[in-house]
């Protein structure tokens, strides 16, 4: 897919080849009785694989439901979603569940483990539907877990660690299936300031690795860390810029 957005990625990734994420012309309309309420509209740019983006932006502005609209969860009205060149937004629901399994990494605010399971089970599960063999699901757990620093905690459930360990099994978990994309949902958002430092960093590290993550924060101080950010207001971009030219955009 050509980059021909309105949005398109900053220069330290123009030569990076076709984008791994192509967004073009999204718009979300919800009805509030008679009155459209446009969630987002006409949100195009793409990101290029190995990029660590943020995006920001006050509460309604758009943020999540285009988190949404990218990770599948929902459909938008109008407008297109492509992953490595295949387009998403199209697909038939029952093709949906597949989708986000095989390209997409979710990590949430409030790490979503399965509590009566331990470490390694979280990260299992994630690929018990894959044709994964039960030997190779157990090998790829245990190299997740160490690679994010908890080879010593595999049989520990979740209520037996601390908030920042929890994050790391999400993040694992949300490698598992190699995905083309990792969207993170307020990843530090639930984790004391020390703690936010392990994940930002964490992230970074799988960035430098290949991985391209999408994070959603309010924290202006985790988006800074990252190489991009794209600032929304009322459904639209307001912003796109690298790290670098921020003070341009007051953040």
């Amino acid at each position: 897919m050509n980059s021909n957005g309105k949005n398109g990625s900053n220069g330290d990734y123009a030569a990076g080849g076709e984008p791994i994420l192509c967004i073009r012309n999204l718009k979300k309309t919800y009805m509030q009785g008679k009155i459209p309420l446009h969630a987002l509209n006409d949100v195009s740019f793409d990101v290029q694989k190995g990029e660590l983006l943020s995006i920001v932006g006050p509460s309604g502005s758009g943020k999540s439901t285009l988190l949404s609209m990218i990770g599948l969860l929902d459909r938008p009205t109008d407008g297109s979603v492509f992953i490595n060149g295949v387009e998403i937004t199209r697909a038939k629901e029952s093709e949906a569940p597949r989708i986000r399994r095989e390209k997409i990494g979710f990590v949430f605010q409030h790490f979503n483990l399965l509590s009566t399971l331990t470490a390694m089970e979280n990260v299992d599960i994630a690929m018990r539907f894959t044709g994964t063999s039960k030997n190779r699901r157990k090998e790829r757990a245990f190299e997740l877990l160490s690679m994010v620093g908890l080879g010593d905690r595999l049989k520990h459930k979740p209520s037996e660690l601390s908030g920042g360990q929890q994050q790391r099994i999400a993040i694992a978990r949300a490698l598992a299936n190699e995905p083309a994309i990792i969207l993170a949902d307020e990843p530090t958002g639930a984790v004391d300031t020390k703690t936010r430092e392990v994940i930002v960093e964490l992230l970074k590290s799988l960035s430098k690795k290949g991985q391209t993550i999408i994070v959603v924060t309010h924290d202006m101080d985790v988006a800074r860390q990252t190489d991009r950010i794209i600032s929304m207001r009322d459904g639209m971009i307001a912003s796109d810029t690298g790290v670098k030219g921020n003070e341009e955009h007051g953040l």
